[in-house]
Order: structure tokens, then sequence, then C-alpha cells
């Protein structure tokens, strides 16, 4: 073994951890970006829904949700949906495929809750489509970021 080949073997593995390091924080801005795009599409979407008449009064307790309710909440979901991202591309072969799969079975099982509130059919409709609204905003954005990051 000649030094020559030593010095590349090391700068090699310097590079792609430096390198990997990149493509997460790429990522994870991206999810942030994505994050804030969902947390106001959201809320803007619920606000427009209680303009026209929606309560979204759910019965156990009889409290209504308030706006910043679905800006936290989509939040913090949307931030689950970026360590996932971030976790499948640090260590699965096909990320975007995983990602969309799993974040497309982990919205439909968030769609049961609404379902089951025993609230009126207004705002269980709404409630629905504002999980809806924010997995189109997150989803295709973090699934297209992994795509770009492991091609």
């Amino acid at each position: 073994m000649n030094s020559m080949n030593d010095t590349e073997v090391v700068a090699g593995t310097v590079t792609d951890r430096t390198h990997r390091t990149h493509r997460l924080r790429r990522l994870a801005g991206t999810g942030f970006v994505a994050t804030l795009g969902a947390m106001m599409t959201t809320t803007l979407a619920a606000a427009l829904a209680q303009a026209v008449g929606v309560d979204f009064q759910v019965p156990d307790g009889g409290e209504t949700i308030p706006l910043s309710g679905f800006t936290v909440v989509t939040g913090f979901f949307s931030v689950v949906g970026i360590v996932i991202a971030v976790a499948l591309l640090r260590w699965s072969d096909r990320p975007a495929k995983r990602f969309v799969w799993t974040t497309v079975a982990l919205t439909a099982i968030s769609l049961v809750p609404p379902l089951l509130s025993g609230a009126n059919t207004a705002t269980i409709t709404a409630l629905l489509g504002l999980h809806l609204v924010a997995a189109a905003v997150v989803i295709p954005t973090l699934a297209r970021s992994l795509r770009t990051r492991t091609d």
C-alpha cells in the first residue's frame, strides 16, 4: 500500500461525510420551508372554512378548535414528516419511494379521528380537507427533494 492510496481513501471518506451532511441539511431546510407553507395554507383554509360557517366544534367537551390549533398541529406533524424524510435519506436505498408510501399511509390514518369525533358534517368535512391540504403541501415537496438528493 503506498501513501498516495492512503490519502485518497481518507479524503474520499471525509468528502462523502461532508456531502451527506450537506444533503441532510438541504433536505431539512426544504422541509422547514414546506412546513411553513403548510402551516400558512392550512390556517388560511381553516379561516376560510370558519368564514363560510364551519364551527370546528368538537362534541367531546364542546370546545371549538382555534385557528392557532391548526397552525401548531400542522407544524408539529410536518416536522415529524421531516424527521421521517431525513431518516429515510440516511438509511434507505429508495428514500423518496418509501417516504411517499409511509406518509400517504400516515395521512390515511390521520383521517380516522375526525370521522370518529362526533362533530357535525361540515366540521368533519373541513377537518378531512385540512389534513389533505397539509399533506398536499409537505409530501410532494419532500419527496421531490429526496429524489433530487439521491439521483
